[in-house]
Order: structure tokens, then sequence, then C-alpha cells
């Protein structure tokens, strides 16, 4: 694993990719950090971490567009899958390469609380604990990535998947709200949520019968479950949803000062999710 972490990361500073990534993020939080407690005045660097999440819809699919992508499409996966380490320790590699790209612009920002410190007033605990949740965010960003590198052998394609799956995360907020509320609203979404996991199932696993007995087990959960209690099922899903939120989590120390430390939780099982999700796709290839 550890050749497989030192070749991923030669590569990101052999070529622009690794000074572009690390240029934009360093960029954005600098021009944020100067507007908002230098010039602005305002003594929390948390705040200035919390507005601008932004930043990764458009720089993490630029880090992991091409984490999976180019070996699929310069035919080097397979001569990377005979190597004497499981597919694990090949997928953790690259991600821990892609991590300690991310971590360089983090460390830079590391140094922004202890400026606003020289300066006057400042939250020291706050602003490092912050730091740390929007790192572990960035973290969870990246294997989202990583998972839609890959699936395809195209950079672009694995870009703009990226995108677009980073935008529904970081719009799930508002999107959440615009649910059904009603018990048979719900129960219908419920339907076409199941219906989707199915779909996914079947599509990783191509076990027909797995996926069937996954869709009838939950519709029949979901039938009863109307039939006896349809009250509770009055906005059961955004209730439920809205627990799911990514930018929540980050929310709550930046915003309110408050240490979630089920929301770290969170990042981390949601990071290990789709870390297995990546072995799990690249396994299957493997043995096709």
């Amino acid at each position: 694993m550890i050749a497989i972490y030192k070749r991923e990361l030669r590569s990101y500073f052999n070529s622009m990719i690794g000074y572009i990534f690390i240029a934009l993020v360093v960029a954005i939080i600098g021009i944020y950090f100067m507007a908002n407690n230098l010039v602005g005045g305002y003594p929390r660097f948390s705040h200035t971490l919390g507005s601008i999440v932004f930043i990764f819809l458009i720089a993490i699919p630029i880090l992991t567009m091409k984490s999976m992508a180019e070996e699929l499409r310069l035919k080097t996966d397979q001569m990377l899958l005979t190597y004497p380490v499981s597919v694990t320790k090949v997928v953790l590699g690259k991600f821990l390469a892609m991590v300690t790209v991310f971590a360089v612009p983090m460390l830079l920002a590391a140094f922004c609380p202890l400026i606003i410190a020289f300066n006057g007033t400042s939250y020291l605990g706050t602003d490092y604990a912050t730091i740390l949740v929007f790192f572990l965010l960035g973290c969870l960003f990246i294997s989202v990535g990583q998972l839609v590198s890959a699936l395809t052998e195209s950079q672009i394609i694995a870009a703009f998947g990226t995108f677009g799956l980073l935008l529904l995360l970081y719009l799930w907020p508002q999107l959440v709200s615009y649910l059904p509320t009603t018990a048979w609203g719900t129960a219908a979404a419920l339907v076409i949520i199941l219906t989707g996991i199915a779909f996914l199932l079947y599509s990783m696993t191509r076990n027909k019968l797995l996926s069937l007995v996954v869709e009838a087990v939950g519709l029949i959960a979901i039938v009863v479950g109307y039939l006896l209690a349809g009250s509770s099922f009055d906005r059961l899903l955004p209730r439920v949803l809205s627990s799911f939120s990514c930018t929540k989590v980050l929310d709550n120390f930046a915003a309110y000062n408050v240490f979630d430390l089920g929301g770290l939780f969170f990042y981390l099982s949601c990071t290990a999710l789709f870390l297995y999700l990546t072995v799990q796709v690249v396994q299957r290839r493997r043995w096709n």
C-alpha cells in the first residue's frame, strides 16, 4: 500500500493537478480570510470556513477525477490489480494520497487562527475544531469522487459526475424540504427510494435474486407500517433524510459552536462506506 501511496502522491505533483488544487483552495480560503477576518475584523475563522464549503464542488472533482479513471483509460488497472496487495489497499493507497494533497492547504489554513490571535480576540478552540471538521468533510467528498472515478474511464465524466453528486449533497437540506409531508406521499417516496436501492444493489452485485428479495421485504415493511401506523409517516421522510445532511455537521461547529461528536462519527462512517463501495466496484471488475 505504501508503494501505491507514494506512486499516486508523486503523480499529483509530477502533473499540474496537485498544484492547481492546492492553489485553488488556498486562494479561496485566503480571499475569504482577508475579507472576513482581517479587513472585516471578525474574530472567528470558523465562520469563514463555514462559508466556503462551495469550494469542494470545484476543487474535489479536479483532485479525484483521475484517481481510478486514468487506470481504466490507460488499461493499467489490471496490472495494478496483479500487485501482491489487496484491492482494499490499492483503494486506500490512492485515497490517502489525495488526502495528503488536501492536507497541504489545510495545514496552511491552520495559521489563520494564530494570525487572528496576534491581532486581538480569538477563539482558537472553536477555530481548530472547525478546521478538523472541514478536513473530515473534504475527506468524505474525496471518497465520493473516488467512487465516481472508479465507475468510468473518462476523467471528464468522473469530474462532472462528482460535481453533480457533491452539488446534491451541498443542496441536501434545501432539497429535503421539498419532499412530501403527507403519510401517503411519504410511503410513495419510500417505495421509489427502495427501488433505487434495489437497482443499485443489482448493478453492483449482478445478483437479481438478492435485489428482488430486498425490494420485496422493503415493500412489505412499508405497506405494513403504513397500514398499522399511518400517522407516523407524516413528515417522516424529511425528518429522517435531514439527519443525513453533510453540511449540517460543519454548521454545528462553525456557526453554533456545538461540538458534534456524532457528526464526526457520521463523516468517518460515510467515508468508510464510500471507500467500501469503491473496493466493491474495483473487485467486481477484477473478476470480470
